[in-house]
């Protein structure tokens, strides 16, 4: 009961869905809720890649792509794409550690953030949208969930940069057990997809690479730049580790733009 619970928690606190009113809240049953985080990513899989498939059946894919990113982004509340932009803004903007913070605070979107948001849901959409359509769901399926693991690493590897904020509960007290439930949880929806043959062995190992190289680029960055992460990197490292698994699936296809060409 206290492990459904803790779903619940990380369900609450990730999207906008109601969850039941018996699960209650305490700060603390945060330290324990990030082992579900990937597990949130599934259920927000599942509401994309419907959205994806229902659109693909009167609508053409690049729509059906649009749709379901816009199906993800209300059910989370744009709460990832705000740290994507946050982020942005921050080490775009500030040169010191403190005026990185301070920027990342303000929730005032600037021009770094702007662009790199658009930037973002272009190449995912675009990713999405040049998929043939049952490559698309199991694309959405693999990379919610895999990319909140992503974020979830942070969580376990690395300080919170500030001295106080809405995640740093989650991040003081994340075992290697709980990160290994994590892991299990956001690899399986691939493995399953690899073993029924909707996607190919190769795309979701490019997959799984990816996402860890975009988590390692950010992590790097992140120390280096204020010593550590936040909520806002959290969300970061969430959106570009999902926007990789789209391009590294897409890649996987062959299906390159100068690939046939005569020099």
């Amino acid at each position: 009961m206290q492990q459904l619970r803790l779903f619940f928690i990380a369900l609450q606190f990730f999207t906008r869905l109601p969850i039941p009113r018996w699960v209650g809240f305490q700060p603390e049953w945060l330290h324990h809720a990030s082992r579900y985080f990937p597990l949130v990513g599934c259920v927000v899989a599942a509401v994309a890649a419907g959205v994806y498939a229902l659109a693909a059946l009167a609508l053409p894919a690049p729509v059906a792509a649009v749709l379901s990113t816009a199906a993800s982004i209300y059910v989370t509340g744009a709460f990832h794409e705000d740290g994507f932009a946050d982020t942005c803004d921050g080490f775009g903007g500030g040169l010191t550690r403190e005026r990185v913070l301070e920027i990342m605070k303000d929730s005032r979107v600037g021009a770094y953030g702007a662009i790199g948001i658009a930037c973002m849901l272009g190449a995912k959409c675009t990713a999405l949208a040049m998929l043939p359509p049952a490559a698309a769901i199991a694309a959405l399926l693999i990379a919610h969930p895999l990319s909140r693991l992503a974020a979830t690493a942070l969580i376990w590897r690395m300080d919170y940069a500030r001295e106080q904020g809405k995640s740093k509960p989650m991040a003081q007290a994340m075992s290697t057990g709980e990160f290994g439930i994590a892991l299990l949880t956001a690899l399986l929806p691939g493995a399953l997809l690899a073993a029924a043959g909707m996607v190919s062995p190769t795309a979701f190992g490019g997959a799984v690479l990816a996402a860890a190289l975009a988590t390692c680029w950010l992590a790097r960055k992140f120390q280096s730049r204020i010593g550590g992460y936040t909520g806002d990197c959290l969300g970061a490292v969430q959106q570009l580790a999902e926007a990789a698994i789209y391009l590294a699936i897409l890649a996987s296809l062959g299906q390159g733009a100068m690939r046939g060409t005569v020099a």
